[in-house]
């Protein structure tokens, strides 16, 4: 199959960030596949321009470990105002030049919903080469911003409630990263055989034969945090916890990402003497981190949109590095409390977390490898990329198919 990808946010591993569709995409590649991934230039957290374009050029195409990517220009802005939004537009709008490239006519396009305006970009661009349009839904707007507080009269929020279930009907087939994200998606007229879940997932491979990457003191027990940080992330009440776990020298709090929080945070841990912050580093050197660690930690804010469940990059990952985990949250039958890979404790409970690192702290190492296998045998069987490939190159054929 020739496959066109669109993912506005799509990033390769030397960049910081999720890699879900160029994993994806090299895994098809591998199969036979031809596959291009359209993405911007310009990274949603660093707020920078990533890519070098032709003078007087929007578009640039690279062939990145038999993966194309085609980059698009589009605007800066800074945090989530209206200068985000126009980026948005703007990639949305270049999408329909696409059709009049010397690109090979795909079998089918996927848009991804990191916002809708993509993926309504994707469904035109299909429509006008005739092609199925499969339709990946990764967080259900406008319900993610309602349930983050904005009204729901808002003018944004009530084109994203337009644009919603128009694209949903409109689609030949939906992927939904969030377990649960098919009761909301029926709910509008959408036949439940439409949708297929498939979560994000891992590279195994990417955590063979890693380099340390010596950041992170062998001498001290290191709690690692890696990824955005940001309200969604709940990480002040990690820095609590380390506020806490002053009392025993031997316990180290590392950070490492970017995000709108990450300024607070930092001058949080100046005033701690056993925190500290290190900046995104790529993806590729990721897994070499993570295996430094002792204790990793995710948390999530105690929000009613978890009820479509989770599908986190970091967890998977953690769990790849086959490290025990702590988790902060109370969305059910999540991967780490399935797998028995950590503790888990409620959201925004800092004397928890603060118990749990303590817990691990104090169990034997054969305890905390014993976790940290159980969590990396479970994601390779259910969450590797060789998994969630085989399901996506199926829900893609049997679109291509009119099935």
């Amino acid at each position: 199959m020739t496959i066109w990808l669109i993912n506005h946010y799509a990033l390769t591993p030397d960049q910081a960030g999720g890699t879900r569709h160029y994993d994806i995409a090299q895994e098809l590649v591998r199969r036979g596949d031809d596959v291009t991934i359209i993405a911007s230039g310009f990274h949603y957290a660093l707020f920078r321009e990533m890519k070098q374009y032709p003078p007087g050029k929007d578009f640039l195409v690279e062939m990145i470990d038999g993966v194309r990517f085609v980059w698009i220009k589009t605007g800066p802005y800074r945090g989530n105002g209206i200068g985000r939004v126009r980026n948005m537009l703007e990639f949305t709008w270049k999408l329909g030049h696409l059709s009049e490239s010397d690109l090979l006519k795909p079998d089918v396009v996927v848009g991804s919903s990191v916002h809708l305006f993509a993926v309504y970009g994707a469904y035109r661009l299909a429509k006008h080469l005739k092609v199925p349009f499969v339709m990946e839904v990764r967080d259900i707007w406008p319900q993610t911003l309602i349930d983050m507080g904005v009204s729901k009269y808002h003018p944004f929020v009530l084109l994203l409630g337009w644009l919603e279930p128009f694209l949903y009907r409109r689609a030949d087939a939906i992927i939904t990263l969030l377990p649960r994200a098919a009761d909301h998606i029926e709910k509008f007229g959408v036949s439940s055989n439409k949708v297929t879940w498939i979560s994000n997932g891992v590279n195994i491979r990417s955590f063979e034969n890693v380099v340390p990457s010596q950041r992170l003191n062998p001498k001290k027990f290191n709690v690692l945090y890696t990824g955005t940080m940001g309200t969604a992330n709940n990480l002040e009440p990690l820095m609590d916890a380390a506020e806490m776990l002053e009392d025993t020298p031997n316990i180290a709090l590392t950070l490492v990402g970017s995000g709108p929080l990450k300024n607070d945070l930092e001058q949080r841990a100046k005033l701690l003497s056993n925190s500290t912050l290190i900046p995104s580093i790529p993806k590729t050197e990721i897994a070499g981190l993570l295996k430094e660690a002792d204790v990793l930690f995710v948390g999530l804010k105690n929000l009613p949109l978890y009820r479509f469940g989770m599908s986190m990059n970091k967890v998977f990952d953690y769990m790849a590095a086959a490290k025990p985990i702590v988790f902060a949250t109370n969305v059910p039958d999540n991967p780490v409390q399935i797998a028995k890979a950590g503790i888990i404790v409620p959201p925004d409970d800092a004397r928890a977390i603060a118990k749990a690192v303590r817990t691990l702290y104090n169990d034997t190492i054969e305890s905390r490898e014993s976790m940290g296998e159980n969590g990396y045998h479970y994601v390779k069987a259910h969450f590797s990329m060789t998994v969630i490939t085989t399901k996506f190159e199926s829900v893609l054929k049997k679109a291509k198919n009119g099935n």
